[in-house]
């Protein structure tokens, strides 16, 4: 029965990636007028008249310094809410302000799409900040690295880049919001809270006051999982029973996960005129997620093998940390979609994950090529895509060519710095965490699981994921500074190197295909592209992983 359940919610997502890759495709069509303009346009209008928005187009450079500037002010602002929200209205709680470094880590967490929360939820901010902070962010922080992701396959393509503030409107107005608003409904009809008023006082039998949190969850849950962005309003997040009551909540919230980051590849191949591109991409995405999956839910389903050497029966396999109410199977798949799409939302605690199944958690994000997050994961598959090309190039002695553009040595310098400041923020920041008294004070474990919780946290932080192992105590102001700035970096570098990318390949001609042109939209081209992201993105950790969970893995057996 858990094995029909799973196949189902992954067939589910299969059968709405296609239309929906077709539908974010016409939403950024600007020379083709349909059906969408007549029900958005008036909207959209209205709102470039009062942002004094023109219908222009950007170079790169012009592009990646809105995306910077506007992300950058956004942050400024929630930063100074979070502040003092303690003084504003819209806080029943009388929840205090925030420290300033917490203020800091949680304002970049939010629009840079990672939301990782080293605050406590309902107890750690007010409606206002949820609904201005918050719900506010996880609108316009996927919104940046879709108008991002279509501006770089409009390039591709051959075409202007577009206008990064229509972009950022039409992501927000034709995709997010609509699908948002039908999600919110769904789970209000399943139970989900949706209020501004106080917390409700309920008498327990012992004659104590309990205070039970609420607010508007079903908005925030809607756009949290839609916009892979992860953050809960409750601080055990989707494995709360109001925000996520059951089975059905569950697989919804998956399926809005896996929602906009298995339709872009789809879109890409109708954005550059060829849907056989993006159908490789798929695939070959796809082919890794299963895999992944499949190692996930054997170790989970296995057990605690120390658990089995003591004679302590596992039935229904490694039940440590999860809820009854979804079992091994949903927690093991749901582990897999939010760090397969860059989410972070957790309905299990990741840190009582058998050792391989962390592993895998670990190495979603790690690659972030597995679907990755709405649009910045499909940036690095198109990141790996140019590298496939450049060594298949190589190897046969031919000029490397994608989309009929040829790739050159400033293209190559780009994106093998796009390719390294990956592993060097996690890796220099775990080493930073390992060799301050600052930094060992978090870690609760001193063995292999320890390496796991800092390299798992900083890997949250660098793909823009933003779950936790949750057993490291990261609340201090040397973790908020340093996962502050490393997810700040790590989520505009690769924008704008890419964008840069786009931008130099915009500006050559066209290379006729000819019976000795590489093809990108086959099989062979998917191999190839899997091979390079294994070899190229996988290897670059696999020493740390061994120190980790592989480590951990072994001792317990």
């Amino acid at each position: 029965m858990d094995l029909l359940a799973i196949i189902l919610t992954l067939l589910a997502a299969l059968l709405l990636a296609r239309p929906v890759g077709r539908y974010v495709a016409s939403a950024f069509d600007t020379e083709k007028r349909s059906g969408i303009d007549k029900l958005f346009a008036p909207i959209e209008r209205t709102l470039f008249a009062i942002g004094g928005v023109r219908m222009e187009n950007q170079t790169w450079k012009q592009y990646a310094g809105a995306v910077v500037l506007l992300n950058t002010v956004m942050i400024v602002l929630v930063y100074l809410v979070f502040r003092f929200q303690g003084s504003l209205p819209l806080n029943p709680s009388q929840i205090g302000s925030m420290e300033p470094t917490l203020a800091f880590n949680t304002a970049i967490s939010f629009m840079t799409n990672t939301n990782l929360q080293h605050y406590s939820g309902e107890s750690g901010l007010s409606y206002l900040s949820q609904l201005i902070g918050i719900i506010f962010m996880m609108f316009t922080a996927p919104a940046t690295a879709l108008a991002v992701v279509i501006a770089c396959m409009r390039g591709l393509a051959g075409k202007p880049l577009g206008n990064f503030f229509v972009d950022l409107v039409r992501s927000i107005v034709r995709i997010l919001l609509p699908i948002s608003i039908v999600a919110a409904l769904l789970f209000l009809l399943l139970g989900v809270p949706q209020t501004l008023e106080q917390p409700v006082t309920a008498h327990t039998l012992s004659g104590t006051e309990q205070q039970i949190a609420r607010g508007p969850v079903a908005s925030l849950l809607s756009i949290k999982e839609l916009g892979n962005n992860g953050g809960g309003h409750f601080g055990a997040n989707s494995a709360h029973p109001f925000e996520n009551p059951g089975a059905l909540s569950n697989t919804i919230q998956m399926l809005l996960m896996l929602l906009l980051p298995t339709a872009l590849p789809f879109t890409y191949g109708r954005m550059v005129g060829n849907p056989k591109q993006g159908r490789v991409l798929f695939v070959s995405m796809a082919m890794i997620f299963v895999l992944f999956l499949g190692v996930s839910l054997a170790n989970e389903y296995a057990g605690n093998p120390v658990l089995s050497g003591l004679g302590l029966a596992q039935d229904h396999g490694s039940m440590e940390g999860k809820e009854v109410r979804l079992g091994v199977a949903q927690s093991a798949l749901y582990s897999v979609v939010t760090t397969a799409s860059e989410t972070g939302g957790v309905n299990t605690m990741h840190d009582t994950l058998t050792p391989l199944s962390g592993m895998i958690a670990l190495s979603n994000m790690l690659l972030n090529t597995v679907f990755g997050g709405v649009g910045a994961g499909m940036l690095n598959v198109l990141m790996y895509a140019m590298i496939a090309v450049f060594l298949s190039g190589l190897m046969v002695g031919r000029t490397p060519e994608f989309l009929g553009k040829k790739i050159e040595g400033r293209e190559m310098k780009l994106i093998a710095l796009t390719l390294l400041i990956h592993p060097l923020l996690i890796l220099g920041a775990s080493a930073l965490a390992f060799y301050t008294p600052l930094g060992q004070e978090a870690i609760s474990n001193g063995g292999h699981h320890g390496i796991t919780q800092v390299l798992y946290e900083y890997t949250s932080s660098a793909a823009n994921n933003g779950s936790g192992f949750e057993g490291l105590a990261d609340n201090t102001p040397f973790w908020n500074i340093t996962t502050g700035i490393v997810m700040y970096v790590a989520r505009f570098f690769s924008m704008v190197t890419l964008l840069a990318v786009v931008g130099s390949l915009a500006t050559k001609r066209p290379v006729p295909e000819t019976a000795g042109t590489f093809r990108t939209d086959n099989a062979l081209f998917g191999g190839i592209w899997l091979g390079t992201t294994f070899i190229v993105g996988a290897l670059t950790f696999f020493p740390v992983l061994v120190l980790g969970p592989i480590a951990e893995f072994l001792t317990l057996r």
